[in-house]
């Protein structure tokens, strides 16, 4: 008997360690494929370039991550995290696709209790009354950069400004928080549908209403289709244009001197002063022979702060509750690619929002900035939330 529970004794000591020292197990799930891939793409390649950088570990254990590609498909990103959490047993979640998808991922997120991490979305709902102990979001609550954008258009003395947006949750988030900061008169507000490419029609109702400025927001190829028809129409550089998530390094290599003129609000760009800003995208150009962009910036920074958590943890993830608060702890001490980064109670950013402008400079054109606009700027949901 004392020769058995020896034996058996040891045996559990053998998995109990092989368990300590297991993987930790990520699941991506994002858009790679259609006219939104790169988005997904960058923010894949911005993830796998920090868990390249922390020597394919995170607080000293290693990684394995797996990738899915949500097809820009509420249902296919909804069975991706199930088949993540069920099947594949991930410790996190990254990515998480547009705010449609994500929207449709996360009852079962909730359920869970799995670690996520929005790299891209921050939809309205889940900043207020459905805010998830066990999601985070990244990059910014959708709101966010129009905000900036709404605020900046207002302190620059126009008065009369056209919007226009893709029709769905982001969209309608995006239009709501410029609004917020703007407060002046709105001389339409024009919903298109997801995914449509062409804007002649949109855009010779711009030119009839004769506005101060056009505030839009489109992202990926729908944004550079946009900005060439505004650019062909003669409008770019003539009517003052803002955007969020338009300008970003795919959308300027494809763009070029179309581009120029153009104001956007970002908590992020190339240019940005500090040593981890500086590693990133030394390390992104070099690996990838191309500029970074948001999306990647927010994935590079949830690497970090997974290998902050896990290494406050000992790396002993299994414990849902206890990896989601350690996220929630270290969100504001691990080293970010903005210089400054915390959670607010609903999972959000605290972060600056600045306004930069694209420029012809002697080799190309590039990035200028022209104002921080916010500084630790909160959502206007936080209130709504009741996480503590």
């Amino acid at each position: 008997m004392t020769k058995k529970t020896t034996l058996a004794a040891a045996l559990a000591a053998l998995v109990f360690a092989g368990a300590a020292h297991a993987d930790v197990k990520i699941g991506f799930s994002g858009v790679l494929s259609g006219p939104m891939a790169a988005l997904g793409q960058d923010q894949y390649d911005g993830f796998m370039l920090a868990v390249e950088q922390l020597g394919g570990k995170f607080g000293g254990q290693p990684v394995t991550v797996l990738r899915e590609d949500d097809q820009l498909k509420p249902d296919v990103g909804a069975q991706i995290v199930q088949k993540f959490i069920e099947r594949d047993k991930v410790d996190a979640i990254v990515g998480l696709g547009f705010s449609n998808v994500l929207m449709a991922e996360t009852r079962r997120i909730k359920d869970s209790g799995v670690v996520a991490l929005s790299t891209n979305a921050g939809p309205a709902p889940i900043a207020g009354k459905s805010c998830l102990a066990n999601l985070f979001v990244m990059g910014w609550q959708n709101d966010g950069m129009s905000e900036a954008m709404g605020k900046y258009v207002k302190d620059q003395g126009y008065k009369n400004v056209y919007l226009m947006t893709s029709n769905y949750q982001a969209g309608k988030d995006k239009l709501a928080g410029f609004k917020r900061f703007y407060g002046g008169k709105i001389a339409n507000e024009v919903y298109t549908p997801l995914g449509q490419l062409d804007y002649a029609a949109e855009i010779s109702a711009v030119q009839n209403a004769q506005p101060d400025a056009l505030f839009v927001f489109y992202t990926g190829g729908i944004g550079v289709n946009f900005a060439r028809q505004l650019h062909q129409a003669g409008l770019m550089g003539k009517l003052p244009f803002f955007s969020e998530s338009l300008i970003d390094a795919n959308s300027l290599a494809a763009l070029k001197e179309q581009a120029v003129g153009a104001i956007y609000g970002t908590p992020w760009a190339p240019v940005l002063d500090n040593a981890q800003n500086k590693k990133f995208v030394q390390g992104f150009e070099a690996k990838y022979k191309r500029t970074p962009t948001e999306y990647a910036a927010n994935a590079y920074d949830a690497a970090y702060l997974l290998d902050a958590a896990v290494r406050k943890l000992g790396g002993k993830v299994s414990d849902n509750k206890a990896f989601a608060a350690a996220v929630k702890e270290v969100g504001s001490q691990f080293p970010t690619v903005r210089g400054k980064f915390a959670f607010n109670r609903n999972n959000m950013p605290i972060q600056n929002y600045y306004a930069f402008q694209v420029v012809q400079q002697a080799d190309g054109v590039g990035y200028k900035q022209l104002a921080q606009v916010l500084t630790d700027h909160q959502d206007a949901y936080v209130g709504e939330c009741k996480l503590k």
